[in-house]
This record gives structure tokens, C-alpha cells and sequence, in this order.
């Protein structure tokens, strides 16, 4: 956002402030304070004028100004009402050398999920991509989707559901006790770099926000359906944030994971290319790889699909 429409923002939340005001301050002329003030009103900001000047009364838009507004972590956004995939526009941004940016769409027409599956994603959910260029070893590049699952369990939670993690990387709604669940989020990352660094790091989560979950595929929820519909720009907010929070502390991640995982004590079945393993998850690694106890011992897997299973 432009600084000057940044700084205008936050005089006007505390309070009227008059255009000569706002121009002084602002070393500006009045004509330019009104041009700005317009600019913002287009945006979507709702902005009264009174006798004694103007007043942001509330910041209902969704779309990329307003998310930055008030966003307490680096990352500017890249808004679209309407857009194929965001990965796939990230991917273009990253190739420019783009870096701490968020595709935002309102929605997807191409959305897609691991292994190219096809992802619903309809208008009303949250539907982001960020790209970023961490300077860590291509081993450490899993823990940056624990902690999108992270980020977006926690704002999940915050907004009343019971979010969970399903390794590796689908948050999920818990039902019953047997380790079946409703999945309310999955997690698209990809990377490109070289064997001793990483270029970039795309992630991707889908929300199924406020949406009415018979809208969604079979075992799907949405938080509309569980806790009632959210403000997806502070949730957009709440979800980078926390994003901020642990990429800048990788440590932190695995010990949080741990603590919102709803797969780590389940029977399980790991689909992988060298065959599948079924068995109980007993951990995780540091590095993000699920420990699984078999009948002929324990394995560590680094990636695959991850199937709850009913105990025995």
C-alpha cells in the first residue's frame, strides 16, 4: 500500500482529522489529501466526511489494501477477485524475484491440491500463496509447510474451531475419537533451489472459509459450518502473522506442531512410491518426517499420504 495512504489510514482511525490537517502533517497539498482519500474510498475503506473532517469507520473490504492495513508481519499482497491458481501466479512473482509476497484471490477456477488433485475453491473461502526466500538448507524446506499448518490451525482456532494438523500438512476438524475428521484446509508447498540452498519456497493454504460445507467435496468442512462465518481479512492477517512468527523461529515449529497434531498417537497407512507402511505415529522429526512404528520396526517417512485408520 502507498506509505501516504498507510499514514492517512492511521490518523484517521484515531479519530476526525480535517484535510488541512492531514495536509500540513503530510506536507501536502489539500488537492492531494482529496485524491488519497478518494484512492482509499475506491479501495473499499468505508471513510466519512464530517464538521470536523474525515473518519475511517470500518474496514469491511477484502482485498489486498486492507489486508495490509493493520498486518503486523512484512508481506504485501497481491489481490485478485478471480484467479486460476494462486501457486501458479506466486510461481510467476517468485521467477521475477519477487519475495514476501501473498497472492490473494476471492477465488479459484483452477485450484489444485498435492499430486494435482483438483481443489474446490469457491468465493468465500481463503485462497493465498506466499512467496518467500529463506536462507536455510533444501532439508529444512518441509518445516516451512508444518508451519503454514501451524498458522493456519491457529487462526482457525482463534476463529472458534477445533482445528487439528494431519501430517503432513491438511488441517482438519476432529470427529469422534477414532481419528476420523472433517478437512478444512490443505496445503500446496513447492520450491525451487539447488542441492546445498534454496531459491524460493511457495506455500499455499486453501481455507474452506465461508462456505456452506454441502457446497464442499464429501468430507470437507468449512468454518462457516462449524463455528459460523469469519472475517476473512483479519483471519488473512491472523494466519500471516503466526506464519511470521515461526519462520523466523524454525526451532518453535516441530514442538507447536506437536502440540495441534491430531495423526501422532493414530493407526496409520503412508503411501509412498517404494510401497506403502501401515502402522502407529509416533513422532516427528525435527525435520518435519513422520516416525511410524510397524510390525517390523520403525520407519521415518520424509513425504506421502498420510490415511488415518480405524484401531484394530
Amino acid at each position: 500500500m502507498n506509505e501516504t495512504r498507510r499514514t492517512i489510514l492511521e490518523a484517521l482511525a484515531d479519530g476526525p482529522v480535517s484535510g488541512p490537517e492531514l495536509a500540513e502533517s503530510l506536507d501536502i497539498s489539500r488537492a492531494a489529501v482529496w485524491k488519497h482519500i478518494d484512492a482509499l474510498r475506491d479501495a473499499d475503506f468505508e471513510i466519512e466526511s464530517g464538521a470536523n473532517g474525515y473518519e475511517l469507520v470500518a474496514v469491511a473490504a477484502y482485498n489486498g489494501p486492507a489486508v495490509e492495513y493493520e498486518l503486523e508481519a512484512p508481506f504485501s499482497v497481491d489481490y485478485h477477485d478471480s484467479l486460476g491458481s494462486t501457486n501458479d501466479r506466486a510461481r510467476e512473482l517468485a521467477n521475477e524475484g519477487a519475495s514476501d509476497v501473498v497472492v490473494l484471490a476471492d477465488e479459484q477456477v483452477g485450484g489444485r491440491g498435492r499430486l494435482d488433485r483438483e481443489w474446490s475453491s469457491p468465493s468465500g473461502g481463503v485462497w493465498l500463496s506466499v512467496v518467500t526466500r529463506p536462507e536455510i538448507a533444501p532439508a529444512q524446506a518441509p518445516l516451512y509447510t508444518l508451519a503454514v499448518s501451524v498458522a493456519t490451525a491457529r487462526a482457525a482456532r482463534e476463529a472458534g474451531v477445533d482445528a487439528r494438523i494431519k501430517w503432513p500438512n491438511d488441517v482438519v476438524v476432529p470427529v469422534g475419537e477414532d481419528g476420523d475428521y472433517r478437512k478444512l484446509s490443505g496445503i500446496l508447498t513447492e520450491m525451487e533451489g539447488e542441492t546445498d540452498r534454496v531459491d524460493w519456497i511457495i506455500a499455499g493454504p486453501g481455507i474452506n472459509a465461508n462456505i456452506d460445507a454441502d457446497a464442499l467435496p464429501e468430507g470437507a468442512t468449512s468454518i462457516r459450518d462449524e463455528a459460523g462465518d469469519v472475517d476473512r481479512r483479519r483471519f488473512v492477517q491472523r494466519l500471516l502473522e503466526e506464519f511470521e512468527r515461526y519462520r523466523t523461529d524454525l526451532e518453535a515449529v516441530v514442538p507447536a506442531w506437536r502440540e495441534l497434531t491430531l495423526t501422532l498417537g493414530q493407526r496409520v497407512r503412508v503411501e509412498r512410491p517404494a510401497g506403502e507402511l501401515v502402522g502407529e505415529a509416533v513422532d516427528v522429526t525435527e525435520s518435519g518426517a513422520l516416525v511410524i512404528e510397524t510390525a517390523d520396526g520403525r520407519e521415518t517417512v520424509s513425504a506421502g499420504d498420510c490415511e488415518h485408520l480405524r484401531p484394530v
